[in-house]
């Protein structure tokens, strides 16, 4: 091997520290140099594309170039576990919610990724569950709901969009809080078929997101809505109060819709997404956009107060799922 003399050792290593300082592709320094991935775990046209098209478009002039991924399948199994394998680089984001992040792992037998295999980012969205009657159930609040139930063990039914949603696992929390009430669950495949049926009498109550069109159909009397499971009364339906407020003082949850990336993830680049994705949700127009679909958009979030709030979401249904059995279809 040749020796260097003292002048090439010297521009060796100059060009060697010159090279230490060009930022890599995928680095936390000149991220984003590509584009951006968010997969969405459902198919297209559903509540995702909802929350996540316009963050998308937010993102496309702040950050950079980014692009929607809807992979559906398996109740959002299947999008999730393809984004947690995908290099922690900030290019592959997860629209998650609840069940995608908490309830499939906790429920699956040997699930194909775990709680701990992403990092919060930002929460984008909550949304409040109401409890709504049929007006054959001669009941206007939690209280005299739980009395009637109690009078007449299996008459009454709740529908929810599916097993192991969270409308079905705070649907058995209220039944085991009242003392073990013997009310029938029906799953759908959806809350739109729950609401015709509850509309029709088909079913006594559902267990659903609070929307518009409930609001409508409570206003019209063809259903009665009872409770939200928010610990504060919800800014647009002030007049439908709390379950602690009706006395069911451990029945608290908010469903949501959140930013996620796999583990690994540099710190700076979770860092700015959040920032840019605050920046974002400052936006009166995007607020409207997703006030109007039913939605509260969370303009205070950061990567740790969303983890605070996924844990407490595993914390309150992991007894319930423990409780029940619940285990994955």
């Amino acid at each position: 091997m040749p020796s260097l003399s003292r002048r090439d050792f010297v521009n060796a290593a100059a060009f060697a520290a010159a090279l230490a300082g060009i930022p890599r592709n995928g680095s936390a320094a000149d991220y984003p140099s590509r584009r951006i991935r968010l997969v969405i775990p459902y198919s297209a046209g559903g509540s995702g594309d909802q929350i996540g098209r316009p963050w998308v478009e937010k993102m496309s002039s702040q950050l950079g170039p980014t692009f929607v991924d809807n992979i559906g399948g398996a109740g959002g199994a299947i999008g999730t576990t393809e984004v947690a394998r995908e290099k922690p680089d900030g290019y592959s984001l997860l629209l998650g919610n609840g069940s995608t992040q908490v309830i499939i792992p906790l429920t699956t037998p040997n699930p194909a990724y775990a709680m701990g295999d992403f990092r919060a980012i930002y929460r984008l969205i909550s949304s409040a569950l109401v409890f709504a009657v049929h007006p054959s159930v001669p009941a206007t609040d939690l209280q005299g709901l739980i009395a009637y139930a109690r009078s007449n063990p299996g008459k009454l039914s709740y529908g929810t969009p599916g097993i192991g949603t969270g409308n079905h696992l705070v649907g058995e929390q209220f039944k085991q809080q009242a003392g073990g009430l013997d009310i029938v669950h029906v799953p759908y495949r959806g809350i739109a078929q729950a609401t015709n049926d509850l509309v029709s009498g088909q079913i006594s109550l559902v267990v659903a997101v609070m929307s518009v069109q409930l609001q409508q159909l409570n206003r019209a009397g063809k259903i009665r809505l009872l409770a939200v499971t928010t610990d504060k009364r919800l800014s647009g339906a002030p007049d439908i109060p709390t379950a602690i407020e009706s006395g069911m003082q451990g029945l608290s949850y908010e469903g949501w819709f959140g930013l996620f990336a796999p583990k690994g993830t540099d710190d700076a680049i979770i860092d700015r997404i959040a920032r840019e994705t605050r920046t974002a949700m400052a936006d009166p127009a995007l607020q409207a956009n997703y006030r109007a679909q039913g939605m509260e958009p969370d303009s205070d979030s950061s990567p740790d107060k969303f983890q605070r709030i996924v844990d407490a979401t595993s914390a309150s249904l992991g007894p319930v799922i423990k409780s029940i059995g619940l285990q994955a279809l």
